[in-house]
C-alpha cells in the first residue's frame, strides 16, 4: 500500500502490517530502516492503485533512537498525513531551531558516547508508523502540529488535500465567452470563403469539440485563468 524514501538510499517497499487480525483488513503499518547515515527528511507515498477507506487518512508517526523515552518505550512523534487527496507528501525530520552540527561535531559526540560507556546510537533502528485514521482525527492532530510552529505553516506534511493557488471567481457570461472564443480560435483557421460566406466544415466543430473535452479532464480549471489560451 505505501512505499517510502530516505534520500540517497533504496526505496523502501518491505512494510509490516502489526495489527493483522482474521478477516480484518489491517490499519496500521511499519516501515524499520538503520538510523545512520543521518537524515533530514523522509517521503511517503501511496503505491499505484491504492486507496483509502472513505473519510480516512493515513497518519505518519516515526520512532527513532533520540525518541523522547515515555513508559511504554521512545515515544513515537506525529509527523503529519497523506490521504486519496493527497497520495504523497515529503516530512521534515530533524528540528529547525536546531543548527545542524558538522561531521566533525558529530564524531567528537560519537567517541564522547563511547568514553563514557553511552549505547552506540549508530547501530540504532527507525519505525516509521502509518496508522489508517478517520479523517477528522487527523485534521485535528494537523491542525496542533501546525499551532506549535513557530511561525506556523501550512507545508506538504499539514494538509489532506494538495494545496493549489486560489483562483478568482469568474462570471458565467464569461465564462461563456472564454469558451465560445477558444471555439472562435479553433474554427477560424478551417473557414472557407464560398459565395462571400465564410463556411466552416461540420466535421471541424466536432474535431474542436473532442479537443475541448480532452483538454477540460486533463485541465479541468483552465477556463478560470485570466488567459485561456495559456497552458
Amino acid at each position: 500500500m505505501f512505499s517510502v524514501i530516505v534520500p540517497g538510499r533504496p526505496c523502501l517497499t518491505d512494510i509490516a502490517a502489526i495489527d493483522a487480525q482474521p478477516n480484518a483488513q489491517p490499519t496500521k503499518f511499519a516501515f524499520t530502516f538503520p538510523a545512520y547515515p543521518k537524515f533530514n527528511h523522509i517521503v511517503v507515498f501511496f503505491l499505484p492503485g491504492t486507496v483509502l477507506p472513505p473519510d480516512t487518512a493515513a497518519a505518519i508517526y516515526i520512532q527513532s533512537p533520540e525518541s523522547k523515552p515515555t513508559p511504554n518505550g521512545p515515544e513515537f512523534r506525529f509527523l503529519g498525513a497523506i490521504s486519496n487527496e493527497k497520495p504523497s507528501a515529503i516530512f521534515k525530520i530533524g528540528s529547525s531551531s536546531q543548527p545542524r552540527r558538522s561531521e566533525a561535531e558529530e564524531e567528537d559526540q560519537m567517541l564522547d558516547e563511547d568514553a563514557t560507556g553511552a549505547r552506540d546510537v549508530t547501530n540504532g533502528q527507525v519505525t516509521l508508523g502509518i496508522s489508517i485514521e478517520p479523517a477528522q482525527s487527523v485534521a485535528a492532530q494537523l491542525a496542533t502540529l501546525n499551532a506549535s510552529r513557530n511561525p506556523p505553516e501550512l507545508s506538504s506534511s499539514t494538509a489532506l488535500v494538495r494545496q493549489t493557488p486560489q483562483q478568482k471567481q469568474i462570471t458565467t457570461k464569461v465564462l461563456a465567452q472564454r469558451i465560445i472564443g477558444n471555439a472562435f480560435n479553433f474554427l477560424a483557421s478551417f473557414a472557407d470563403n464560398k459565395q462571400g460566406e465564410e463556411m466552416v466544415p461540420l466535421k471541424s466543430f466536432r474535431d474542436w469539440w473532442t479537443k475541448f473535452e480532452r483538454r477540460i479532464d486533463v485541465d479541468p480549471s483552465f477556463l478560470e485563468r485570466e488567459d485561456p489560451t495559456q497552458t
